[in-house]
C-alpha cells in the first residue's frame, strides 16, 4: 500500500472571541495518497478552507490548532517557521481562489518565476531559470510562453492568470498542491481546461492535490476522493462518485438535491 502523502489526524482549529472559543475545524481527520485527489467540499463557512490554511501552516495569528498534520511522515506542527518557510512553495504548493493574492501585479510573470525557482534551487543560474520558467508556464497550459513570461498579471484573461499562478506554485516542484476555490472565477470551458490540468499533473508527477470547493460539478469533474464538511466537521467521505449520486448523509444528499439541474 502506498503511503500516504498527506495524513491530518484530528485536527481541530480554535479562534477565541469575547464569548469563548469558536470551532472552525473540530476533530478533522483525512488522508490523500501520492497521485491522488481529496475533494473539500462543502457550504460558505463550513471550515474547509480552514483546513487548507491549517495544512499550510497558516490559520490565522490568533489560532488555535490541536491535532497532527503529517507530510510524507513530517508533522508540520513540530516544524519551527524557518522550516515551514522551506516547506511552503517546495514541498506544498498553493493554488489561491484569486490569482492576484500569489501574482506580484507590479512584475512581469517570467522574473517572478525565476526568483521562486532560484529560491528553491530549481534551476542553476538565471539563464536556466529562465529556461525553466518558460517551460512551467507551458505546462501549465498557457500558450505562447515567451509572450506571456513577459507580460504584467493585468495584460492576461482570469483564465491566463489561473494558470500563471499555477505555474508559480509549481515552481518548487512539490509533492501536495493545496487549491482553494482555484476555478470559482473562470467560465466552464476554462474551469474544465485548468481542472483536466490538475488531474494530468497528479498523473505524471504524483502530485497529490487537496482542492477546497463549494461546487459539486467542480467536484464530480475532479473525482478521487470527497469529504463533506458542515459545521467545522466531515459528515461524510468516500469516492466522489458514490459520494455525489449516491449520499448517505442527510446534508449530503441536501447539497446534491440543491445542486442546479438536480431531478431533471
Amino acid at each position: 500500500m502506498t503511503p500516504d502523502r498527506l495524513r491530518i489526524e484530528n485536527l481541530t482549529v480554535g479562534h477565541p472571541t469575547p464569548g469563548g472559543t469558536v470551532r472552525a475545524v473540530d476533530g478533522v481527520s483525512l488522508a490523500v495518497a501520492p497521485g491522488e485527489a481529496l475533494v473539500l467540499l462543502g457550504e460558505s463557512g463550513s471550515g474547509k478552507t480552514s483546513v487548507a490554511r491549517a495544512v499550510l501552516a497558516l490559520p490565522g495569528r490568533t489560532a488555535r490548532v490541536t491535532g497532527r498534520i503529517l507530510l510524507d511522515g513530517t508533522d508540520l506542527r513540530e516544524l519551527d517557521e524557518r522550516a515551514l518557510t522551506r516547506v511552503r512553495g517546495r514541498r506544498i504548493g498553493y493554488l489561491p481562489q484569486d490569482p492576484t493574492g500569489a501574482l506580484d501585479p507590479l512584475r512581469r510573470i517570467g522574473p517572478q518565476l525565476v526568483e521562486v525557482l532560484l529560491r528553491h534551487r530549481r534551476a542553476v543560474g538565471r539563464r536556466a531559470a529562465r529556461l525553466a520558467a518558460v517551460e512551467l508556464l507551458a505546462r501549465a497550459g498557457l500558450p505562447e510562453p515567451d509572450r506571456i513570461a513577459r507580460c504584467h498579471p493585468y495584460e492576461l484573461s482570469g483564465g491566463l492568470r489561473q494558470r500563471a499562478a499555477l505555474a508559480l506554485a509549481l515552481c518548487g516542484d512539490p509533492a501536495l498542491l493545496v487549491a482553494d476555490e482555484p476555478t470559482t472565477a473562470l467560465d466552464a470551458l476554462v474551469q474544465a481546461q485548468v481542472l483536466d490540468l490538475l488531474a494530468d499533473l497528479r498523473g505524471e508527477r504524483g502530485l497529490a492535490l487537496l482542492l477546497v470547493t463549494h461546487d459539486l460539478a467542480v467536484a464530480r469533474r475532479v473525482g478521487g476522493a470527497v469529504a463533506v464538511m458542515r459545521s467545522g466537521r466531515i459528515v461524510e467521505t468516500g469516492p466522489a462518485e458514490r459520494v455525489l449520486s449516491r449520499p448517505e448523509h442527510a446534508f449530503t444528499a441536501e447539497l446534491v438535491a440543491a445542486e442546479p439541474g438536480a431531478g431533471r
